[in-house]
């Protein structure tokens, strides 16, 4: 699993994810920059993503939705604030209705994602940070953790174009 390290900090109201693939940061930023790679692994793998709106430039909007066993829909959207192409990606993230809209816009986590070489592949740190020790722990309980890991478990099938 390409996950090696995940760190929960109340202080600083943040969830951390290092992963870590055998593939060059060029490789690895289309996993986020293309949307039909995108949703082979946003959601676990038991509730795949569906994006349905991706414009991928700060000020853009994506909205998405999972899929869950039993047929049910969750939806979410991103707001982009900064794309530094291959290292860099900023943006917003929040639940949407079934309309693909924010349903509190200001009940958001904000996601930084850093790329950097590591030997011949790439790090990959993702950085959820909350606007409240109460959201963290909300979203935690919910299972974002364990989803966040299992859905970057996928990237590796991504990237070898399975």
């Amino acid at each position: 699993m390409p996950v090696v390290r995940t760190e929960k900090s109340t202080e600083t109201m943040t969830l951390t994810f290092v992963a870590e693939f055998d593939h060059p940061p060029g490789e690895v930023w289309q996993v986020w920059a293309d949307p039909r790679r995108l949703q082979r692994w946003w959601g676990p793998p038991t509730w795949p993503a569906t994006v349905d709106r991706f414009e991928f430039e700060p000020g853009g909007a994506v909205r998405y939705h999972m899929t869950g066993p039993d047929g049910t829909k969750a939806h979410g959207w991103w707001q982009i604030t900064d794309v530094r192409e291959p290292a860099r990606l900023e943006f917003d993230d929040g639940f949407a209705g079934d309309d693909g809209e924010p349903v509190d816009p200001e009940d958001i986590t904000h996601i930084t994602v850093g790329l950097e070489p590591a030997g011949a592949g790439t790090r990959m740190t993702t950085v959820a940070t909350f606007r409240s020790a109460r959201q963290l722990e909300r979203l935690v309980e919910m299972g974002m953790e364990e989803g966040m890991r299992l859905a970057m478990g996928q990237i590796d099938e991504v990237l070898a174009g399975r």
